[in-house]
């Protein structure tokens, strides 16, 4: 009897201690579930239990804590991570945002409000006097965002319209990197048209105002200006030449219906060093752009598959014409232009690759038969 009591004493205590730490005595303030030793010990009232009911019902478990598999085994199920918006009540979601500055004091819906148009500069300060020519020709209607690929920010300041502009520097970067990075649609949403510039462009015959017009007139979801031969080299491209015969613009180098296109593109096409986007248009551009890729070379040659009819949605604005001065700046970075170089053609083939593997992967997809239903 004596020998038989001991396990019997053994296992009421056992009872009573898990009895004890699982409904304590409130004389303190309840901690659930209740740990012992530090926040990240794993010996608490519902990890205990339920290691005990384990081998009884397998389906059981206890949420917020590590699932032991049935094998028995160390492997832990992570619980699963808010994704985002999905927990949150839908009107307090803003998927939107803008570049416009804001003011630290007052009623927000007293701010300004966000511009209508965006113009994006990637800028050297070396280039200053043509970066403020040109920003002059933009009206109070747009934000302004300059990239600086020089690191140089502060000396902006003898500009007064720099401050007002937001700047984002990041030594020897390009046009599209920036983009890529800075320029998400939803970043942009607010604006009808984006303007991505070269700092180079000579802009004593444009006005950014009137050529929004044209483009809104003729349902230009991607242009840009023409370029003037008289006061910069000749473009390799034959479609972006500004034409000086009256027109407000056009969409392609034929004259008739019976010409012959000789120099491709014809029709269709702009080049990347000013190139001017839709909103629409600009948020199928963006997820074209590589993230590696960072020159963009050959870019311009796809980007009509971001509009629905790129004969009548792609054009080059004549009314409103700039000059290329065909400035070298990102040139000599990592040691020559010809590494430059060298790696502008090798994204350029790398791209293409990437596209034509695309399509094929695309129109495989479309032929598979359905899967059967299972």
């Amino acid at each position: 009897m004596k020998s038989s009591s001991i396990p019997t004493v053994l296992s009421a205590s056992a009872l009573a201690f898990f009895i004890g730490i699982c409904f304590p005595v409130q004389i303190t303030p309840k901690v659930s579930p209740w740990h012992f030793g530090d926040a990240n010990s794993t010996f608490s009232c519902s990890n205990m239990l339920f290691r005990f009911w384990r081998p009884i019902d397998s389906t059981l478990a206890v949420e917020g804590t590590p699932s032991l598999q049935a094998n028995a085994t160390s492997e832990i199920v992570a619980p699963v991570k808010p994704k985002g918006e999905e927990r949150l009540p839908p009107n307090i979601i803003v998927r939107d945002s803008d570049l416009h500055l804001r003011r630290l004091w007052g009623n927000p819906r007293e701010d300004t409000p966000t511009r209508k148009y965006l113009l994006a500069l990637t800028i050297g300060y070396n280039e200053r006097a043509n970066v403020n020519a040109t920003v002059h020709k933009f009206s109070s209607n747009f934000d302004v965002v300059l990239f600086h690929y020089d690191g140089r920010t502060t000396e902006w300041d003898e500009f007064e319209w720099s401050k007002k502009a937001i700047h984002v520097s990041a030594r020897g970067q390009t046009k599209w990197w920036y983009a890529k990075r800075f320029l998400h649609p939803s970043v942009v949403a607010p604006y009808d048209y984006i303007f991505l510039w070269d700092e180079d462009l000579g802009v004593e015959t444009f006005d950014a105002e009137e050529y929004v017009k044209i483009a809104r007139k003729h349902g230009l979801e991607i242009s840009q200006p023409g370029l003037d031969t008289t006061r910069g080299p000749r473009p390799f491209f034959d479609i972006t030449i500004r034409r000086n015969d009256g027109s407000e613009m056009h969409k392609t180098t034929l004259r008739s219906p019976e010409a012959k296109c000789k120099r491709r593109p014809c029709s269709g096409f702009v080049e990347v060093m000013a190139p001017v986007f839709s909103r629409d248009a600009w948020t199928c551009i963006w997820h074209m752009i590589q993230n590696d890729l960072v020159h963009g070379h050959g870019l311009d040659l796809d980007f009509w598959r971001c509009v629905d009819d790129p004969e009548e949605h792609i054009g080059v604005v004549d009314a409103q014409y700039v000059a290329h001065h065909a400035v070298v700046t990102l040139g000599t970075k990592g040691g020559s232009r010809a590494n430059v170089t060298a790696r502008q053609k090798a994204e350029f083939s790398t791209f293409k690759t990437r596209m034509r593997n695309a399509l094929k992967a695309q129109a495989a997809a479309l032929l598979a038969p359905p899967a059967a239903a299972s």
